[in-house]
């Protein structure tokens, strides 16, 4: 498996792999992986002969107070994760090799990116749609893949290739959960075992709505009402949303006519965490 830290050595890697006729498949990600980016290598390995992951911690996608500096870093433990998935390449660049210390150009998608964890981490999605171009720009591939526990990132990156012609297909891979249900996430090391069980929440709120659903409910401030009853009686929670979106466009729908995206923001102990499920009629 290679390594490659500059951005000149992994355009020439890109396109030397071009050169031989192969298709490549890219599996953004800031680090600290776990099986759900696993599966994302995966997902990249049916649809590509050569699988690129980036290790990047993007700078400009936190706001300030965000854990930029304490987010979890190893990346030995991640290159041993990457040989034993199969990947053959990891892309590794220090911020400064991606970014010069006057740089000035952005990428913004302003529609999409509004809502959602867009409306209470503002600028946040600037810096996502600036690095994944600045990625696909590096690495050359033909397919990535993105897991849809990120869902509002998933469909602003599918918006960014559309509207600016980015030859590269978008793969949504499935959230990958741990055994009792809590998405994972490399954030989910910063909860404590108390916070742990707490955050267990999530999954109960969107098994509820699931259930309910089934059951025949369509109207979407009765399926609220029954998730926040959930959140509601977790002592500290802070509740960032609880939204009801269409599935495609991410505005807020009042019934299930069609695909819903059902979204939860939340922070336990202080961390941040997302989930969301996708309901049908």
């Amino acid at each position: 498996m290679d390594v490659m830290t500059s951005v000149s050595g992994m355009q020439q890697y890109a396109l030397n792999e071009k050169r031989k006729g192969r298709t490549l498949g890219l599996v953004p990600t800031m680090g600290y992986l776990h099986e759900g980016h696993l599966s994302l290598v995966a997902l990249a390995r049916e649809r590509a002969e050569v699988v690129i992951l980036s290790i990047f911690v993007n700078p400009i996608q936190f706001l300030p107070g965000e854990d930029l500096a304490s987010y979890p870093r190893d990346f030995e433990r991640d290159r041993a994760l990457c040989v034993k998935a199969g990947v053959d390449c990891i892309f590794h660049p220090a911020p400064a090799e991606m970014y010069a210390a006057d740089h000035s150009v952005f990428i913004e998608e302003t529609a999409l990116s509004t809502v959602l964890c867009g409306a209470s981490r503002p600028g946040h999605f600037r810096g996502v749609t600036s690095v994944v171009a600045k990625l696909f720009n590096i690495t050359r591939p033909d397919v990535a893949v993105f897991g849809q526990k990120d869902a509002q990132q998933c469909r602003v990156i599918q918006r960014l290739v559309r509207d600016l012609n980015i030859p590269v297909e978008i793969v949504v891979g499935p959230i990958v959960r741990e055994p009792d249900g809590l998405a994972m996430s490399s954030r989910n090391k910063y909860l404590s075992p108390g916070d742990r069980r707490q955050a267990l929440c999530l999954r109960r709120s969107l098994d509820v709505a699931e259930a309910l659903v089934r059951d025949g409910e369509r109207s979407v401030p009765e399926l609220k009402a029954a998730v926040l009853a959930i959140l509601g009686g977790v002592p500290g929670l802070v509740i960032d949303y609880v939204a009801f979106v269409d599935n495609e466009t991410l505005q807020p729908v009042s019934g299930l006519q069609r695909p819903v995206l059902m979204a939860l923001a939340v922070r336990i102990g202080g961390t941040r965490l997302i989930d969301n499920t996708i309901l049908c009629a």
